[in-house]
């Protein structure tokens, strides 16, 4: 049976998005429904979404908005803009902001069957374009963007390994943003109708690591008190993510092994195997080098999990992302908590991009995300936490001796005074006789 391909449906008058409902649940579409943009994006982080239908014309955050947003973090969903308002300059501002195309109100139930058909038609061959090249400011997953050379090096990997199933080793500093590279693998690639199934090894306990993820039978022990299904088959035909694969004790990694090798796992308290049909993506911020030395990681699993290995860089090593980034998180915040878009002042952004970012994205998202919520505006610098402040890291090249910076400021205080020295004296609160002595 062919799975209906979801639509999401964008409108603040919700006659219309109910008219729309009706009409596309009747050509066996499955519809979700959001009044504003905010709902919109809600939508988009959670749900696959197959096509996008908007208005143009809403309250605080556009449509045209929406559409630009997607255009760059869901580039692969086809757009369809739906307006009351229809003018030469608008047409060419929807398609310019990434739409397929615009339905005008009133529409009847033909047209807006052409137009999602088309929508539909118009996805499917810039799928066909996009897979041949990894476009050069677009990431190739939703929630993945940059444009530095360390970022390509790992979208090129993605791009090579998407399409099939062979298991990949995720290494990068906490806050690098692991998940999101396993993410982009799986959803990217044309396994993405398939589970996409996140464990953290860290966040289970050892003695129930390995029941939660191989299952077990009723009986297996205290508590088992029925069959239970594990993250392995929860994935079936998917991809099983591992987070933090390094804290897995060496009982689960002598399983794990086996599954790896054999395709098959067997739940706690069986006795019988079951073949498993998955992708396993690994991630750790651990050297398992080490870990392998001081006998805490098996070397035989090691090399199983990296038969493709990504190393995703710290964020101080891809500062040219962080306008990026930023803007990006103001959308999403500024939205959520503001209902409108914000904008960040230059200095503000210069303190970000110099700042090193002990905690990566994490913690710029954070940083961020506090700056909304303090702000009465645009961000600036009154915004930002004291501390990121006067904790930023100069390049050593940036020092310089202080005759040379008071020389430089005198000379800029004399061109603010179009050289009057009486003036430029005041400025600096020395007497003529002094600037003149500094100016030989």
């Amino acid at each position: 049976m062919l799975k209906r391909e979801n639509i999401l449906l964008v409108d603040d008058d919700i006659n219309i998005l109910e008219l729309l409902q009706r009409h596309l649940q009747s050509m066996d579409y499955h519809t979700y429904k959001a009044v504003s943009v905010k709902e919109a994006l809600y939508v988009l982080k959670d749900t696959f979404i197959d096509l996008l239908i908007t208005d143009i014309q809403m309250p605080e955050v556009d449509g045209l908005q929406l559409l630009k947003f997607t255009d760059e973090h869901y580039p692969e969903i086809p757009k369809l803009v739906i307006t009351g308002y229809p003018s030469v300059d608008g047409a060419l501002e929807v398609i310019k902001s990434g739409a397929t195309d615009y339905l005008t109100k009133p529409f009847t139930k033909e047209e807006l069957r052409q137009a999602v058909q088309k929508a539909f038609e118009h996805g499917k061959s810039r799928k066909a374009v996009k897979s041949k090249t990894v476009t050069a400011n677009k990431s190739v997953h939703n929630e993945m963007i940059g444009e530095s050379e360390a970022f390509h090096k790992i979208t090129d990997v993605i791009e090579r390994v998407k399409n099939n199933k062979a298991t990949v080793l995720v290494k990068g500093e906490s806050g690098t943003g692991k998940e999101l590279v396993a993410r982009a693998i799986h959803y990217s690639g044309k396994f993405s109708r398939a589970p996409f199934v996140a464990v953290n090894c860290g966040a289970i306990p050892e003695n129930l690591l390995e029941a939660e993820l191989f299952g077990y039978v009723k009986g297996a022990f205290t508590g088992a008190n029925e069959n239970r299904t594990g993250f392995f088959q929860a994935a079936e035909g998917g991809t099983l993510f591992l987070d933090e694969i390094g804290i897995a004790p060496l009982t689960v990694q002598t399983k794990l092994l086996r599954a790896l090798q054999e395709r098959e796992i067997t739940k706690v308290g069986a006795r019988k195997s079951e073949k498993v049909d998955i992708r396993v993506i690994a991630a750790t911020n651990a050297d398992l080098l080490t870990d392998i030395k001081e006998n805490r990681f098996r070397e035989d699993l090691y090399y199983r999990l990296t038969v493709v290995e990504i190393q995703v860089p710290p964020l101080r090593d891809r500062k040219t992302d962080i306008p990026l980034l930023v803007d990006k998180f103001l959308f999403k915040y500024g939205v959520e908590y503001k209902d409108r878009l914000l904008k960040i002042s230059p200095d503000a952004l210069a303190v970000l991009k110099r700042y090193n970012w002990p905690g990566n994205i994490r913690e710029l998202e954070n940083v961020v995300q506090r700056a909304v919520i303090m702000s009465d505006g645009a961000i600036t610098l009154k915004d930002l936490p004291e501390a990121l402040k006067f904790q930023i890291n100069f390049p050593e090249n940036d020092f310089k001796p202080l005759r040379e910076m008071e020389k430089e400021y005198v000379q800029r205080v004399l061109l603010h005074t179009q050289g009057n020295k009486t003036k430029a004296a005041e400025i600096l609160q020395i007497d003529r006789k002094t600037l003149r002595e500094k100016l030989k």
